[in-house]
């Protein structure tokens, strides 16, 4: 009884962990390093950098928001590329006044075009952080932070701790601050290093459980050897905004202010059977002697929402032989190097990396065409189908197996006439024996 009481405790304590883990991009997180570039009279200097190391997961407006908790009773006296959303409490402090007193900071990036002696290096995007594997450039965020009332050199030093980040919602669960070897910086002739005086890291990762109780994108399928649709799967991302979505032609969806978005990011949807912000389809649309062809489409179902660096990921086992995507940018993911079967689409700059929210425009669409691998490819079974697909990081809701599009002759052969083909056929041998 005790050996099985232990293994439950363990399993509860391992399942947060467990969660977090993303087959397709096992080593995805988000690194936040704190470098102490400088010592103060009552505290240090440091300058925080946020890294995305995350393949298809980016962090969408209105951006990522990080919070603490300091070890002691230390304040932040000025910030350079980002700020506090409140001060606190600062009566005590006579002369210069801290940007913070709070015990429990939280901090967000600052918008787009604020002066210049505000900003920092890798600042002021609006929160916003791109993918890794889509932009390795716009994939690091940064800002500068003076802390007082700490300690001043590397033994007194407490690390903050209790982190949280926001990106833009809930998912994100940090580690502790961990201290590593310190950073090492090049001048910019590359003659000369230098390196910070104390380095930190804090790694956070993503779970979709933790993110939403329900999916947050379904997929469905369309074929030409078959003329039925497999829709997406009746209320696939959850129901509950049933009773407040918006009918597609009514006088409601062309409403001055509609696109208006909530504080609480809190979506507005299209009226579907299916109740998703994005539903994705994939039609397998043609056959050739050697290739075949397919057509994506994603739809945007949020009345609220656009999708800034959106992007899309599928695993099927011929896109390791991928001949050409016609509309938008396509990278091949081997998160295993032995397995070449999952890839990332994503918009093409300046042309459709901006999926305009529901209505007209709510929607992008590409095609792909493969190179057949004559020793697995088929038809049948749905193997012309993903097995996975996620957008924007989280995985959508497929339909079930049995309701995929299936060739005509490979429908079910009527057991019944069988049976009365065997009988008869006894019957005639019985008779001119």
């Amino acid at each position: 009884m005790k050996s099985i009481c232990g293994l439950v405790v363990l399993f509860f304590v391992m399942l947060p962990h467990a969660a977090a883990y993303d087959p397709l991009d096992p080593t995805g997180n988000i690194t936040i390093k704190w470098d102490v570039v400088s010592w103060t009279a009552d505290g240090y200097v440091a300058s925080v950098t946020m890294s995305n190391f995350q393949m298809y997961r980016s962090i969408v407006s209105p951006g990522w928001t990080l919070g603490w908790q300091w070890a002691k009773k230390e304040v932040i006296w000025s910030m350079v590329g980002a700020q506090t959303t409140e001060q606190g409490d600062c009566s005590k402090f006579r002369g210069n006044v801290p940007h913070c007193c709070l015990r429990k900071p939280v901090v967000v990036d600052l918008l787009p075009g604020v002066p210049y002696n505000q900003q920092f290096s890798n600042c002021c995007k609006a929160g916003v952080v791109s993918a890794w594997g889509q932009d390795p450039s716009s994939s690091v965020s940064a800002f500068q932070v003076s802390v007082g009332v700490a300690g001043t050199s590397n033994k007194t030093v407490k690390l903050p701790m209790n982190f949280t980040l926001l990106g833009p919602g809930l998912g994100y669960t940090c580690g502790p601050a961990k201290v590593v070897p310190s950073t090492v910086y090049l001048t910019a002739d590359h003659r000369r290093k230098t390196q910070a005086l104390m380095t930190w890291n804090v790694t956070c990762t993503y779970s979709q459980f933790l993110a939403a109780k329900n999916p947050k994108c379904c997929v469905s399928f369309s074929s030409f050897y078959n003329q039925s649709i497999t829709p997406c799967p009746k209320c696939a991302c959850g129901c509950q905004n049933k009773n407040n979505c918006v009918v597609s032609d009514s006088k409601q969806a062309h409403k001055k202010g509609i696109n208006t978005p909530r504080k609480d990011n809190a979506p507005l949807l299209q009226c579907t059977h299916h109740m998703c912000p994005i539903r994705v389809h994939w039609h397998v649309k043609l056959n050739y002697k050697d290739y075949w062809r397919v057509k994506i489409a994603v739809t945007n179902f949020n009345y609220r929402m656009n999708y800034t660096q959106w992007t899309l990921v599928a695993q099927h086992p011929n896109l390791n032989a991928v001949t050409q995507v016609f509309s938008f940018d396509y990278k091949p993911l081997v998160p295993y190097e032995a397995i070449n079967d999952t890839g990332m689409f994503y918009g093409m700059k300046f042309y459709n990396d901006l999926l305009m929210e529901a209505g007209p425009q709510g929607n992008v669409q590409s095609e792909l065409l493969l190179r057949k691998n004559k020793d697995t490819f088929t038809f049948k079974h749905g193997w012309a189908f993903p097995r996975k697909v996620y957008f924007n990081g989280d995985e959508c809701l497929l339909p079930p197996p049995d309701a995929y599009p299936f060739l005509p002759n490979s429908a079910k052969v009527n057991s019944i006439t069988i049976s009365t083909m065997v009988v008869s056929a006894l019957l005639f041998l019985f008779i001119i024996s």
